[in-house]
């Protein structure tokens, strides 16, 4: 155990700073590794986000079809009970999908799916590698 210790202390500069340059290879390989595993996880993320603006505009199409059933009605009826229940059950399933719709886009913003624990870290990386190249 002394010899390698005594070998280790005895290393060259270049060979110091090879072996420094080998380490912070790797840690860049590990950080390209996070990236890939977090923009995965928002990937799904944005899938998610995805299905929920798909369902609001399914929800949407019957929502159309009650809004343009009741306008309909109340035309030929000139208005009274049944328009009048088509129409409120029109109007609360268009606020239902927009509902929806606008949970789905918020879900897509920029921030949300910014990779930022990657983004630390590679920031932390960088400051250790000055350290190192100091």
């Amino acid at each position: 155990m002394d010899t390698e210790m005594t070998s280790q202390s005895n290393r060259s500069v270049p060979e110091l700073f090879s072996d420094a340059i080998g380490q912070l290879a790797k840690l860049v390989e590990i950080e390209f590794e996070l990236a890939r595993a977090e923009l995965s996880a928002k990937a799904s993320l944005a899938g998610q986000a995805a299905t929920m603006i798909g369902a609001g505009a399914i929800i949407l199409i019957p929502a159309m079809v009650l809004l343009l059933f009741a306008l309909a009605s109340a035309l030929i009826r000139a208005g009274l009970p049944d328009p009048l229940a088509y129409l409120v059950t029109g109007v609360g399933a268009a606020l239902i999908s927009g509902g929806l719709i606008w949970i789905g886009l918020s879900r897509l913003s920029a921030d949300a799916l910014k990779p930022t624990v990657t983004l630390e870290q590679v920031e932390r990386d960088k400051l250790a590698a000055r350290e190192i190249l100091r």
